[in-house]
């Protein structure tokens, strides 16, 4: 089983992005988390092998997330993913450098999510 957390303070996005996943082939137990503070709580709770992260969020943000992820020995090997609204080359290398694994673009394509989504879970597992 797959564990993904999702980071987004948009209730609407949060399910769209989890049904999305939920569509893989391999069985995946979703976590969600309304912020950045949010996902900093349920980091330490659970194990998992996908990080799926809004930029634009109250408290901490996305790249703050990212940063801390990376930076920290026990989430640093989770691949991240940015979905952001945030689509100008600066954003984008800004999330790729802190990090981040790839950085989709609002609105994304469920099937690109679900892709890079494979490619990640599959690159950590194997």
């Amino acid at each position: 089983m797959q564990r993904i957390l999702i980071v987004e303070d948009s209730e609407t996005m949060r399910a769209l992005l989890a049904s999305t996943l939920e569509e893989l082939e391999q069985p995946v137990k979703i976590s969600e988390a309304a912020s950045g503070f949010d996902a900093l709580r349920c980091l330490p709770r659970e194990q998992f092998d996908l990080i799926v992260t809004d930029i634009n969020m109250p408290d901490i943000n996305g790249l703050e997330l990212v940063s801390f992820a990376k930076s920290n020995d026990s989430y640093r090997d989770i691949p991240l993913v940015i979905i952001s609204t945030e689509g100008s080359e600066r954003d984008r290398e800004k999330g790729l450098s802190l990090g981040a694994d790839a950085y989709l673009v609002k609105p994304f394509d469920p099937e690109e999510l679900r892709e890079v989504a494979r490619e990640l879970l599959s690159r950590r597992n194997g």
